[in-house]
């Protein structure tokens, strides 16, 4: 069974490291179910089966859906058929759950936003990504790879690394390294504060990321008093995610 590109796969061969990978999920879970995400060949899904967890896997390539099937016991049940982006996660378990993965490079980010959408369900991740994608999720403000993803995630989750992947470890190997993270459910957007609103200034703040503030939200702001604030002389990335917070409280309640 050969990867395909299409899906964005890379099978991780790595035994050793799928061991350790499983026992931070299982242990992470602490008996909550578990939701797979790209199960591929099943070298982690075959490690939760031998730790007797409850869990579900998504998987989009029914070839792959084929070979679970045939190969380790009890799968047919398990697999949620089709594109994970497209399902309800609300309806996959009755409460919580720990997503879980080697997940497909090609759509690495649209999950994390997919996740966020769920947080409520979802209170940790534990999943491998591209290094540069995994170092643009936890990404501190003033580091070259802190962006919209890094602000949109952290308003949600805190995040950190908690093992590093060389290609060697995937078949075939990727041409760039990799990085597990876990990312554990902390919310600190205010009640007050609109996600839309906040996620707007996010994006448009970073879609000019050379600019200053105040050139890439000036068709936002209409009370041109806020102009004054040190926030609008700032790149985006030289703001914290609690000043992300704070600026769009004030365009928010600019004019009242």
């Amino acid at each position: 069974m050969k990867a395909k590109k299409s899906y964005g796969q890379h099978f991780l061969i790595n035994e050793s490291l799928a061991d350790n990978i499983v026992i931070a999920a299982v242990e992470r879970a602490a008996g909550l179910p578990i939701l797979e995400v790209g199960p591929g060949k099943g070298v982690l899904t075959k490690r939760l089966i031998s730790h007797g967890v409850d869990f579900k896997a998504a998987e989009a390539d029914r070839d792959m859906i084929q070979y679970l099937i045939e190969n380790l016991p009890d799968m047919e049940p398990r697999i949620m058929e089709g594109d994970f982006l497209k399902h309800d996660l609300s309806k996959v378990f009755d409460g919580e759950f720990l997503l879980f993965g080697n997940y497909p490079y090609n759509i690495s980010s649209q999950i994390i936003f997919r996740a966020l959408k769920y947080y409520d369900r979802i209170p940790a991740i534990i999943g491998m990504f591209q290094k540069e994608m995994a170092d643009r999720i936890i990404a501190t403000h003033g580091n070259k790879s802190y962006g919209a993803i890094s602000v949109l995630t952290q308003v949600v989750y805190h995040g950190k690394t908690i093992f590093r992947v060389s290609p060697g470890s995937f078949s075939p190997p990727p041409k760039v390294n990799s990085s597990v993270i876990k990312l554990e459910r902390n919310p600190i957007l205010p009640e007050e504060v609109d996600f839309k609103t906040f996620r707007m200034v996010v994006k448009n703040s970073f879609g000019q990321r050379r600019k200053m503030i105040r050139n890439t939200l000036k068709s936002i702001v209409t009370d041109e008093k806020l102009f004054e604030h040190r926030f609008f002389t700032m790149r985006p990335e030289q703001l914290s995610v609690q000043e992300f917070i704070e600026l769009t409280l004030m365009i928010q309640n600019q004019n009242t």
